[in-house]
């Protein structure tokens, strides 16, 4: 008799390769594969069981192209079935090319267009705390690239000033950025108050490290740093 086990990490290279018709995204989505797994499994409270509770972690992917590793992540801890995948981008498919939170398991917001997803956080950590949930962590995921839209600058000046502790946003870097910053990504979260820290992407302990280290009265930016992505692949 054999017992069945839920995916691991070791399944998730297996579980995206199920996903097939968007090879121009496949470098976005391995980029955040680490970052994504170490979050789910060992620092935020989301499982299938307290999704809808109101005072419950958020997770808000702002970089929704190509969320390959994604839906393999939320595969992995009980959000999706497995045989959901292969047929992911099909008009049948309660998944697609961008999450959409209307119609899959554990998507916290419908992504894609790049900019939204750390001004949705902003606003998220403000009515937790109205509502009186002051612990919930709230974490967004973005890219290099999309730190270019305006929006990221207003919404990282404002979580700044007003201390935004339970926010922690974190910058998948593979260097695909047109202009980049003076001082280099972190500094530009620094000079507006939020402590900043700069670790590899695909060192699970540093990550841990680096998202879970206090930083008591000041957002938290977490640059994840990976593999440069090849000339002619699209942005973020």
């Amino acid at each position: 008799m054999t017992t069945a086990t839920s995916p691991g990490y070791a399944d998730l290279p297996r579980l995206i390769a199920l996903m097939t018709g968007d090879d121009k995204h496949h470098a976005a989505a391995e980029s955040t594969v680490d970052v994504l797994w170490v979050l789910y499994d060992r620092v935020l409270d989301i499982t299938p069981e307290n999704f809808r509770e109101p005072g419950r972690d958020r997770f808000l992917l702002s970089k929704g192209h190509g969320p390959m590793a994604y839906y393999a992540v939320l595969t992995a801890k009980g959000f999706l079935d497995e045989d959901e995948l292969a047929d992911w981008s099909s008009a049948r498919s309660r998944l697609g090319h961008h999450p959409d939170r209307r119609r899959a398991p554990g998507v916290e917001i419908s992504s894609g267009s790049l900019g939204h997803g750390l001004p949705i956080a902003v606003g998220t950590v403000l009515g937790l705390r109205i509502r009186r949930f002051g612990q919930a962590k709230v974490v967004t995921l973005v890219g290099d690239a999309e730190l270019d839209e305006g929006s990221n600058h207003e919404a990282i000046a404002l979580a700044g000033r007003l201390g935004l502790e339970q926010l922690t946003t974190v910058v998948v870097d593979n260097s695909s950025a047109t202009h980049g910053w003076p001082g280099g990504i972190g500094r530009r979260f620094e000079v507006e108050g939020w402590e900043t820290r700069t670790v590899s992407g695909r060192d699970h302990d540093a990550l841990y490290e680096a998202f879970t280290a206090p930083h008591p009265g000041r957002p938290l930016a977490v640059v994840a740093t990976v593999e440069q992505k090849t000339t002619g692949e699209p942005k973020g």
